[in-house]
C-alpha cells in the first residue's frame, strides 16, 4: 500500500492549510537553503578572492537567468500538467510528462551548453564585464556552463518530484546539493586555492549529487509517478501546453537578463571611478532580495499542485482559498525582509565584504530598492497563481510589467535624472505600479472565473 505522501488525491480532500504546510514547508526549506547557498558562496567568493570578484559574479547573473530561463521553460510547464493530469485521474498522462520533461532538459541542457562555451567570452563583455571583471567571470561561468545538462535535468525533475505528491523528497535533494555546496567550496577556495573556480565546481559536483537522488526516486517502484517501460520518449502532442505555461517563467527570467544587462551598464557609466564597485554592489543586493524572493517561490511551489489539482478537478472554493493563505504569507515574508534591509543594511552588507566603499553603496542601494518590497510578495503570488491554473497568459503579462515594461523606461528615466541612486529608485518604483496591477487584475479575472463556475455548477 503506497504512503499517505505518495498519493494526489488528498490534494482535493485535506484541509487546505495543512495541505499549504506540507508541500510549502519543504519547498520554502529548499529554496531558501538555495538562495542561502548563493549567499554563503557570494561570501566565500568576497572573502576569500577580491571586491572585484563579487563583481565578475554579478556580470554572470544575465547568462545565469538565461540558463534557468530555458530550464523552467520546460519545467514549470512539466509540473503544472502533471498536477492537472492528476487532479484529472489521467496518470497514464502524468507519467508521459515525465518522460518527455526528461528528454526535453537533456536536449535544452546540451544546446545551451554548447552555444554558451563557444561564444562565452564576447557574451559577458555584451553583458558589462570590464578588463578587471572579466578573468574572474569567465573563470566562473565557463565550469558553470559545462555542467548545464546536470542543471536541468536536477532542477527540471526535481520540479516534478513535487508536483506529484513527494514535497519531502524534493526538499531533501535541494539540501543535499547545499550542504554538499557550503563544505565544498571553501576547501576548494580557502585551501586549495582554486579561486572562484573552485565555487563553480563546487556547485557542479553538488548538483550532480542531488540529481542521483532525484533519478533513484523516479526509477523507484514505489514511486507513484515514474520512468515505465513502453511509454514514448517524448509525446508530442504535449509540447504545445507544456511550452505555453512554461512561457511565463521563462520570459520573468529572460526580462531578468535584459534588465540585469542595463543595470550592470547603467551603474558603470554613472558610478564613474567606483563603476565596477556599484556592479559588485548590485550583486549582494541581488542576493539579499532573492532571498525573500525564493521563500515565496516555495509558497508558490507548495500551493501549485493544491491549485493544479483542484483546478482540474473544478473544485473552485479550494483553489480561492489557496490563494487566500499564498497571498497572505507571500505579503508576510516580504514585509521582513524589507524591515531588516531598512533597518540594519550596513550590517548586511558587511557580511560580504570589508571594502568600505562597497559597503556604502550596498546599504544605500539596498534602503532604496525594496520601498515597497512588501508587495512584492504579493505580486509574485499572484502571477504564479494564474500559471498553475493553467492561465499562461497573464502569468506572461503580470511578469512582463515588473521585469520590464514599467523597469526599463524607469531605469533609462531615472538613471538620467538622478545617477546611481535613480537606477536604485527605479527598482522600487516598477514594483510598485506593477504589484497594483497584478491586484486590479486578480480582482477582475476571480469575478470572472467565479461566474464561469457559477453557471458550469447550475
Amino acid at each position: 500500500m503506497k504512503g499517505k505522501e505518495q498519493s494526489p488525491i488528498r490534494l482535493g480532500e485535506m484541509p487546505i492549510l495543512k495541505l499549504l504546510m506540507e508541500y510549502s514547508v519543504p519547498a520554502i526549506v529548499a529554496s531558501t537553503a538555495v538562495s542561502m547557498y548563493n549567499i554563503v558562496d557570494s561570501i566565500f567568493i568576497g572573502r576569500g578572492v577580491s571586491p572585484l570578484a563579487i563583481s565578475g559574479l554579478a556580470v554572470t547573473f544575465p547568462l545565469m537567468n538565461l540558463l534557468v530561463a530555458c530550464c523552467t521553460l520546460i519545467a514549470a510547464g512539466g509540473a503544472t500538467m502533471s498536477s492537472i493530469y492528476l487532479g484529472q485521474k489521467e496518470v497514464k498522462r502524468a507519467n508521459e510528462t515525465l518522460n518527455t520533461v526528461f528528454f526535453l532538459c537533456l536536449i535544452h541542457g546540451v544546446i545551451f551548453a554548447g552555444v554558451s562555451l563557444i561564444f562565452l567570452h564576447p557574451i559577458l563583455e555584451f553583458f558589462g564585464a570590464t578588463e578587471s571583471i572579466m578573468p574572474y567571470a569567465y573563470d566562473f561561468m565557463k565550469i558553470i556552463v559545462y555542467g548545464t545538462p546536470i542543471s536541468y535535468l536536477y532542477f527540471g525533475l526535481n520540479n516534478l518530484m513535487r508536483a506529484t505528491g513527494y514535497p519531502k523528497k524534493a526538499m531533501m535533494s535541494a539540501l543535499f546539493s547545499v550542504i554538499a555546496n557550503v563544505i565544498l567550496a571553501p576547501i576548494f577556495i580557502f585551501v586549495l586555492d582554486w579561486g572562484i573556480k573552485g565555487a563553480a565546481i563546487a556547485t557542479v559536483i553538488s548538483q550532480t549529487i542531488a540529481l542521483i537522488w532525484v533519478l533513484c526516486h523516479f526509477f523507484s517502484k514505489e514511486s507513484y509517478i515514474r520512468f515505465r517501460k513502453g511509454y514514448k520518449l517524448v509525446q508530442t502532442k504535449l509540447l504545445p501546453k507544456l511550452y505555453g505555461i512554461g512561457l511565463s517563467p521563462f520570459l520573468m527570467n529572460v526580462c531578468s537578463c535584459i534588465i540585469v544587462i542595463i543595470l550592470n551598464k547603467e551603474l558603470l557609466y554613472y558610478g564613474g571611478e567606483t563603476g565596477a564597485i556599484n556592479v559588485g554592489a548590485y550583486g549582494i543586493i541581488n542576493r539579499i532580495a532573492m532571498l525573500s524572493v525564493m521563500i515565496v517561490f516555495g509558497i508558490t511551489q507548495g500551493m501549485q499542485p493544491i491549485l493544479g489539482y483542484n483546478y482540474g478537478a473544478a473544485n473552485w472554493e479550494r483553489v480561492k482559498q489557496t490563494l487566500r493563505y499564498g497571498l497572505t504569507l507571500g505579503c508576510i515574508i516580504t514585509t521582513v525582509g524589507w524591515v531588516l534591509c531598512e533597518c540594519i543594511p550596513e550590517k548586511i552588507s558587511m557580511m560580504f565584504t570589508t571594502d568600505v566603499v562597497m559597503i556604502d553603496i550596498t546599504s544605500r542601494g539596498l534602503r532604496l530598492s525594496l520601498l515597497v518590497w512588501p508587495l512584492v510578495g504579493l505580486q509574485i503570488v499572484i502571477q504564479n497563481f494564474f500559471q498553475s491554473i493553467g492561465m499562461p497568459r497573464i502569468s506572461i503579462f503580470l511578469s512582463l510589467t515588473r521585469q520590464m515594461i514599467f523597469l526599463v523606461p524607469l531605469l533609462l528615466l531615472f538613471s538620467h535624472l538622478w545617477g546611481t541612486n535613480g537606477v536604485w529608485l527605479s527598482l522600487s518604483t516598477s514594483d510598485f505600479i506593477a504589484s497594483m496591477l497584478a491586484i486590479c487584475t486578480l480582482v477582475v479575472q476571480m469575478k470572472r472565473i467565479g461566474r464561469t463556475v457559477s453557471q458550469t455548477n447550475r
